[in-house]
């Protein structure tokens, strides 16, 4: 079985949406990839920081997923990453109210010896110094190591985000921040700019108007599923990227044809988690639901045509 290691946050969210809000509630970055990476047949674990203040029927409903959780340290006396914020009525644009780093200022991330040969490498959104780190911890190169990103780290650490992708095969960035990183509006003169970078594939986020994928002159489009209701999005990056990476994981086959597929089954997860507060959908989700939905996806992007 392969095994997957997941690098990013286990966080506090306070979340206000059109639809209601939110106390303080489990998220982060590496919470919502782990959960959707356990949908598939993978060993995974997840390298973060929290506080003492961080339950343990959070931590039991991870481990419960078969996440290993012995890369997730825990400071006594310290209080967990907590961020608040309110989105607008579009869902598409969010305000940040409130952002404490607490336990996350000072972390110095440690990957278990068991995970340092690593298939895969799932970097979620975190300081590209983190991020390097546990690039160098790598006793032998994975298969692939894929890269999240966002335009914090583009406006306040440029030099070390450029370093960071130099290493990667995939990197996970929504059009926004692809144009701010390469000064490009075109997309597809984006993606060719990323690649010279180091990534061998780019993947530019369009919410909901869906993905794109770019290797070199290859280009794929992947829809996302229009859906009556999205209470919370604010997982949904993330989640994309744990289904992007455990299907990787779970087929160990990185050609073209099967990143679209994990594109796919990203997008399918990520429907999911949109439908309710925090990590609520991801907690209760089964695999009659995600093979339907998935039979959706492909309906919606399936035709036949004849040339004349």
């Amino acid at each position: 079985m392969s095994k997957l290691l997941i690098v990013g946050t286990v966080a506090f969210d306070e979340i206000e949406t059109p639809f209601g809000k939110t106390d303080k509630i489990l998220g982060g970055a590496a919470t919502f990839i782990g959960l959707a990476a356990s949908q598939f047949n993978v060993e995974s674990a997840i390298v973060s920081v929290v506080g003492e203040d961080m339950p343990q029927k959070y931590l039991d409903l991870l481990s419960s997923r078969k996440i290993d959780l012995s890369g997730l340290e825990i400071v006594k006396g310290g209080k967990t990453f907590y961020w608040k914020g309110k989105y607008h009525n579009d869902l598409n644009s969010r305000d940040t109210l409130v952002t404490e780093l607490n336990t996350l200022a000072d972390f110095n991330p440690i990957v278990p010896e068991n995970y340092k040969e690593a298939d895969v490498v799932m970097l979620g959104n975190l300081h590209p110094s983190v991020q390097l780190s546990v690039i160098n911890q790598m006793t032998k190169k994975p298969k692939l190591i894929v890269l999240d990103t966002m335009n914090f780290w583009m406006d306040n650490s440029l030099p070390e985000l450029l370093e960071v992708i130099k290493h990667i095969d995939v990197i996970t960035i929504n059009d926004e921040e692809a144009r701010q990183l390469t000064g490009e509006y075109s997309l597809v003169k984006a993606a060719a700019k990323i690649e010279k970078m180091g990534p061998k594939y780019v993947v530019i986020k369009k919410g909901e108007h869906g993905a794109l994928l770019f290797h070199q002159t290859k280009i794929f489009f992947a829809p996302a599923l229009p859906l009556e209701e999205v209470f919370d999005p604010t997982g949904a990056g993330d989640t994309f990227a744990g289904g992007f990476a455990g299907y990787l994981a779970e087929t160990e086959n990185i050609s073209f044809d099967n990143l679209k597929n994990a594109i796919i089954h990203g997008s399918n997860l990520a429907s999911f988690s949109v439908e309710k507060f925090g990590t609520e959908r991801m907690e209760n989700l089964n695999k009659d639901e995600t093979n339907k939905r998935l039979l959706q996806f492909k309906e919606l992007s399936q035709f036949d045509i004849e040339l004349q």
